[in-house]
């Protein structure tokens, strides 16, 4: 399994409408954390500016996928997302464990 991260650039009234998506938002969120897909996401705080959702899976579309229907993406709420391979060596859910 491999790990991707998928990075939001939060609109400038990302804040003031967020109340409006987010119930729909977070019922995707955990619907794929259930699947096994997402592994934690949230906002970065102090600036409230971006947020970061870790996704694990085969290949990054398991990331891609959810960004296409996030009620955030789609609504504008978020100003642009990508999506990287991250490539985890620590801890004990590594994809590429390295031991001293």
């Amino acid at each position: 399994m491999n790990h991707y991260l998928l990075t939001y650039d939060l609109a400038d009234d990302y804040l003031d409408r967020r109340a409006e998506f987010r119930g729909l938002h977070l019922n995707l969120a955990w619907e794929s954390h259930k699947r096994g897909d997402l592994v934690l996401g949230g906002a970065l705080g102090d600036p409230v500016d971006r947020a970061l959702l870790h996704f694990k899976g085969e290949n990054a579309r398991v990331a891609e996928d959810f960004a296409k229907v996030d009620p955030y993406v789609t609504n504008g709420l978020i100003k642009r997302w990508s999506v990287r391979p991250w490539l985890t060596v620590v801890g004990d859910q590594a994809a590429n464990p390295v031991r001293p």
